[in-house]
């Protein structure tokens, strides 16, 4: 599977685990207050920087870090506008390597890769 097919699924599941997590929470938030949290971990600025601290940390085995520099390496046919082309292809690789598992049937440790990315989020853990 190539990597924006894995980024689209990965982008997805870190997406519904960010929403499971904050619904969760038990804090009742607003529809509203749900989304504005939610952006905080599903923005590339957000996402770039976990997986850059998850690769200087070694979390990410080889295996990961080859499917990681693949999906960072594609030329993306566009970026949005409130990231810059280097947050928005490292943002992709977090997302292509989440889809990869999930979709290699390995639901447990894209789980575990979108829990790592919040925690460092929610403890400003990230470089």
């Amino acid at each position: 599977m190539n990597s924006v097919t894995q980024a689209f699924i990965g982008d997805a599941f870190y997406e519904l685990h960010v929403r499971r997590r904050l619904a969760d929470s038990g804090k009742g938030y607003t529809a509203d207050k749900l989304h504005l949290n939610a952006v905080r971990y599903v923005k590339a600025s957000s996402q770039s920087k976990a997986i850059h601290t998850m690769i200087d940390e070694g979390i990410l085995s080889d295996e990961e870090l080859d499917i990681v520099r693949r999906a960072r390496n594609r030329k993306p046919k566009a970026v949005p506008k409130n990231s810059d082309i280097l947050e928005y292809k490292f943002a992709t690789a977090f997302e292509a390597l989440v889809g990869y598992h999930y979709m290699e049937g390995r639901a447990g440790r894209a789980e575990e890769l979108a829990e790592i990315a919040m925690q460092m989020i929610d403890e400003g853990a990230l470089k």
